[in-house]
């Protein structure tokens, strides 16, 4: 089968690789259909991500078809059309048990990261029972793709970490795919202001055409200063890291208000200077996460009944055999003006 393979720090290739095959009880083997790349994906190809070895197929989102299930699978079988969770859950250990799925003690995220992915024609999924989601008839198979990572973890490490509210303020530093799924979910909450940050004025109109009341463009270095004007001089009661540079988490502790919540999302490949000297007095939380994706189940009813649009969030397609130039489109965001590409198997 074809397969993206991770080679080490910068290098990358589409390689021949053999079908994967069931290894315990628990498996299905699933053949790809639609599949994506993440943010995530490009840490790794910088070296930032060492528990990704050379040698790996990489991706953890997509929808498919089951190929093959093991002998303790019961939820499902062969031909059912399924959602991909980028976390594989056992759902009997101590963290699954409170909903930790990450950390889950046989699995987390484990695909495209220790295991082999789903950027390849097929995957072999752990724990299938606990980490497949049927996909409903009629379903917009694109926009699921969108269910599997980016839009659980902009709602779960963004605004449920963030603590949005009703009535809130909330900054959210990086217009990416993350941050405008964080822009979407956070819509559930009514905050009387969702004010977005980036460097790139096309990701700022789309979030503004998101739902975003008021944008602001960090290149001149006065975007701390713009948006304690948004905000009357307090701050916002949440900001949403949604980049994962140490300029963007400074850039949160500068306009985080008294009492606010700065909520990492972005994947940290240096450290970042924590600045205690001018927050130990302002009873601010920093809350950490990696995602669980224990909002797949609402995020579904929420896509099917149209309350989001997360086939907005797709800019480009690609064929499995251009994978390697939806890659370079992807990583050239600002040029490409692209948000999510849909890699079709």
């Amino acid at each position: 089968m074809k397969a993206f393979v991770y080679n080490g720090p910068g290098l990358k290739a589409l390689e021949e690789r053999p079908k994967p095959a069931l290894q315990a009880a628990g498996d299905a083997i699933v053949k790809m259909v639609k599949t994506t790349i993440c943010g995530t994906d490009l840490h790794i190809l910088k070296g930032d991500v060492p528990t990704c070895t050379a040698g790996r197929i990489l991706g953890h989102e997509g929808v498919g078809v089951i190929d093959s299930v093991g002998a303790g699978v019961s939820t499902f079988r062969a031909g059912d059309r399924v959602l991909i969770s980028c976390i594989s859950s056992c759902g009997k250990c101590g963290y699954c048990r409170r909903g930790m799925y990450s950390h889950c003690a046989t699995g987390g995220w484990i695909l495209g990261n220790t295991i082999d992915g789903t950027q390849a024609e097929y995957v072999r999924t752990p724990h299938a029972d606990t980490s497949l989601y049927p996909i409903p008839d009629g379903a917009d198979e694109e926009a699921l793709v969108m269910l599997s990572d980016i839009l659980p973890t902009g709602f779960e490490c963004g605004v449920l970490n963030g603590k949005v509210a009703p009535g809130s303020s909330v900054a959210i530093v990086g217009s990416g795919p993350i941050g405008l799924a964080a822009l979407l979910t956070a819509q559930f909450y009514s905050p009387s202001q969702i004010i977005m940050i980036d460097l790139d004025d096309n990701r700022l109109a789309v979030a503004k055409r998101f739902g975003a009341t008021a944008t602001v463009n960090s290149a001149d270095g006065s975007a701390a200063q713009q948006v304690m004007a948004f905000t009357g001089g307090r701050g916002v009661d949440t900001a949403i890291e949604a980049v994962g540079i140490p300029a963007t988490f400074t850039l949160c502790e500068d306009i985080v208000g008294p009492g606010g919540t700065i909520a990492n999302v972005g994947v940290h490949g240096s450290k970042v200077d924590l600045h205690l000297e001018r927050l130990w007095s302002h009873n601010v939380t920093i809350t950490t996460r990696l995602v669980d994706t224990v909002s797949i189940p609402m995020l579904l009813k929420t896509v099917q009944s149209k309350r989001i649009d997360a086939a907005q969030l797709i800019t480009h397609r690609f064929g499995f055999d251009q994978i390697l130039e939806a890659y370079d489109t992807f990583g050239k965001a600002a040029d490409t003006k692209a948000l999510k590409v849909i890699i079709e198997a």
